[in-house]
């Protein structure tokens, strides 16, 4: 590594206007492009122009315009959270202070342009900005507007997403009942609006669906963690597996063994990212054709992959950030093709109001990268075969091409709304896919209960078999056979109670982090019982969703899925790579037991826990709020009389408050608050992390400047170091909040933070 380092730095040094000389000049740029030695990439393709322009995707006389909008860079936009009880409250806050503030806003003699909402977006959740970075940081006002973005956005109440990345979780019309499965999830934004879909009324803690976010990158799905993390859900479950063979699940059903098929399936295809050339400048350079050729294959998998796990009467929703017909419309045509009627392109022109679209292309040709054109399959020359494949063709005959109604696939162009390049197509499942219809294979063949559920001629097992004419020899897995070798897939005994770990390496590569199991808590655990006491917690609490991430030693984090998500964890850990799942309850705070309870809540998991807990609950004023998020460790005396006569008796240790908004006063905070605390000798302490602290206090109408803020995070977090608070009371230990795993430790709460006996 040193003489990787020395060799980096010399080359710094020899290149003209090194790192030292691009600081000094602030990255200014001359003639020859960025001062650091790097040329500047020039926005032009012949090739790409040629190649679009042949294959009319773009209206007449709109050439120009589509070119232009392509070498502009793509305005900011940013998602309320919708499934927060104070989304509006964030976007009244947005409105009616942040926005107003710069409408008469002028920076170096230019007018600030205002940030407008996206139109087709429902209940004005989504708005586009044409303010970069630089400007952002030019105006004090615009300053304040920056640092309320990036906190909101780090405390998961606003999300920084590309406009048209917004539209297949809204057409995908996920409801709270749904299972939904997120193919190819990572980064994440996608999933989080999933997620809120599930989340539409706060008021129940465990929807019965939940989604099941799946990435291939081991590394990217820590990244989806991360992005799911902010939005506190039991709901949600991160994978790792290569979308084109994602196993088939089981679920127990009455005590009966049944395949997992989703009501709802994000199909976000890896693409060559054509339509992202307005953020990503360099697919300018390096665009060709083969990038679609070589992906087309993956694509379609992954997409019959995702149609057979689809139950009947589901939605599918399959995606690119890619114009290319290749990615978009051929992969829908073989896919509709090899499902002989089993699924159907959905009529969605009237469900984005708003939303400018063209129709999808029921003609189009092939290209190789050396700009040879190809109009049929028979065309191709055989040394062509392996590179260009027949479902990359529009079907030959035109009833079956009509009867497929490509056109109400949907392309979004740049040019027609300041948007980036997009292609959706939303299939609906109308029975079984044909294979899935055959006889099962006869008695004498024996099915390895090792072996994969339901092979598939989409997975690469099975090899690359991608025309239907080839399926027709092929014997298939019916529903009803795959139902019952389930029930014989058990682990032989290998497998204690409630424990979910990580699976064998024979089945599976285990690459990246070592995962830590997962384990339910037994119900005669004699952890729970105090727990129960403490908090008085309701007889309805579901005890048997808590799990921990050892098996071994003191278990110092609590953790809480949904009951469908525990379903699927202990009847699939032999044959699945779970990343993470639950959302943090309960943190052990050291010496504990001296409260009658060893564990305190977490704010993570506060939302979830509330409706469950009778005791130990204070109501709390605005004022008090204010005080509790702005103070240290304030004494009883400084809060309201009616916050002192609920806490005066109280024992020592964890508790919830909570504020309950006042309809008679308008003006205050319109939105309920919960937040974590602990009652000390002569004091109430909260635990809330930094960012989120500086939400509730902006949503009171408190502004915290940058360099109050500075300052405010040192005393915040202060109380993660454990001071000794003012009373005298003696500090926590810190390590109560130490992660069990990678997967575990993306808690909200601050990190090492004991709360003070």
């Amino acid at each position: 590594m040193g003489r990787r380092s020395r060799g980096r730095r010399l080359q710094q040094q020899q290149r003209p206007g090194g790192a030292e000389d691009s600081a000094e000049g602030g990255g200014k740029r001359n003639d020859a492009g960025w001062e650091g030695g790097y040329p500047e990439i020039i926005k032009e393709n012949k090739l790409f122009e040629h190649y679009y322009q042949e294959l009319k995707i773009v209206p007449e006389g709109e050439w120009d315009q589509f070119m232009e909008a392509l070498r502009e860079p793509l305005p900011a936009t940013l998602r309320i959270t919708g499934y927060k009880s104070h989304a509006k409250e964030i976007l009244h806050c947005l409105k009616n202070k942040y926005f107003k503030e710069l409408e008469d806003l002028e920076v170096d003699g230019q007018k600030v342009e205002v940030p407008q909402p996206l139109s087709w977006y429902p209940e004005e959740l989504a708005w586009h900005t044409n303010l970069s970075r630089k400007i952002l940081r030019k105006s004090p006002q615009l300053e304040k507007f920056h640092q309320f973005l990036v906190s909101e956005t780090e405390s998961g109440n606003i999300s920084r997403q590309e406009a048209v990345s917004m539209i297949p979780p809204l057409l995908l019309n996920a409801h709270p009942h749904h299972k939904i499965l997120d193919m190819c999830a990572a980064p994440g934004s996608k999933t989080a609006q999933l997620i809120e879909m599930l989340h539409a009324d706060m008021r129940v803690p465990f929807p019965e669906g939940f989604v099941i976010a799946n990435d291939v990158d081991n590394k990217r799905c820590y990244l989806l963690v991360h992005q799911a993390k902010r939005l506190s859900s039991p709901c949600i479950m991160v994978v790792n597996h290569d979308a084109s063979c994602i196993p088939r699940l089981q679920m127990d059903v009455n005590g009966r063994k049944e395949i997992l098929f989703y009501d709802r399936i994000l199909c976000d295809v890896p693409c060559s990212g054509d339509g992202t050339m307005r953020k990503n400048i360099d697919v300018w350079k390096k665009w060709t054709t083969l990038n679609s050729l070589q992906l087309h294959g993956l694509q379609l998998r992954i997409a019959t992959r995702g149609a057979e796990q689809l139950v009947e009467g589901g939605r599918m929703v399959y995606s690119t950030c890619s114009l290319n017909p290749i990615e978009d419309e051929a992969v829908i045509a073989s896919l509709l093709e090899k499902s002989e009627g089993a699924l159907e392109l959905a009529d969605v022109s009237s469900e984005l109001p708003g939303l400018k679209w063209m129709p999808g292309l029921s003609q189009w040709k092939v290209m190789t990268k050396d700009g040879q054109w190809f109009a049929e399959w028979d065309d191709v020359p055989r040394s062509r075969h392996t590179q260009i494949r027949p479902t990359m063709f529009p079907p030959r005959d035109p009833e079956q091409l009509q009867a497929m109604h490509l056109e109400r696939c949907l392309r979004i162009l740049p040019h027609h709304q300041n948007t980036g390049g997009f292609f959706v197509a939303v299939l609906v499942k109308k029975c079984s896919m044909p294979w899935n219809k055959r006889p099962p294979k006869p008695q004498g063949e024996s099915a390895d209960p090792r072996a994969p559920l339901q092979p598939s001629p989409s997975d690469p097992t099975v090899g690359s078999t991608s025309d239907p004419s080839e399926l027709e020899g092929k014997t298939g897995t019916s529903d009803t056979e795959m139902t019952e070798r389930t029930e014989n897939l058990e682990t032989n005994g290998n497998k204690k109670d409630g424990v979910c770990g990580p699976p064998p390496s024979k089945k599976m590569k285990l690459f990246g982090f070592k995962e830590d199991p997962f384990v339910f808590i037994p119900e005669d655990d004699p952890l729970f019982p105090p727990i129960q006491k403490f908090y008085a917690l309701d007889p309805s609490f579901p005890k048997m969703n808590l799990l921990t991430r050892t098996t071994e030693g003191k278990k110092r984090q609590l953790y809480m899925v949904s009951k469908e998500l525990r379903n699927v964890l202990l009847n699939n850990s032999e044959r699945m790579k779970v990343i993470n799942t639950g959302i943090k309850v309960w943190c052990r705070n050291n010496s504990g037991e001296e409260f009658d309870c060893a564990f305190r809540l977490a704010q993570e998991g506060i939302y979830t826990l509330y409706p469950f807990i009778n005791s130990r609950i204070i109501t709390v004023s605005i004022e008090d709020v204010k005080i509790l998020l702005t103070q240290e460790n304030p004494f009883f005396r400084k809060l309201s009389s009616e916050t002192y006569s609920q806490a005066k008796d109280m024992a020592k240790g964890s508790v919830v408050l909570k504020y309950e908004p006042d309809p008679t006063k308008p003006d205050t905070l319109q939105c309920p608050i919960v937040l974590c605390g602990w009652r000390g000798k002569a004091s109430i302490r909260t635990f809330v992390p930094k960012n989120e602290r500086l939400h509730y206090l902006r949503m009171m109408g408190l502004e915290v400047s940058a360099e109050k803020k500075k300052d405010g995070a040192a005393q915040m977090d202060e109380s993660t170091a454990s001071p000794v608070p003012p009373d005298g009371e003696a500090a926590a230990e810190p390590g109560a909040e130490q992660p069990a795993s990678p997967g575990a430790g993306t808690g909200s709460d601050p990190a090492g933070a004991g709360p003070p006996r």
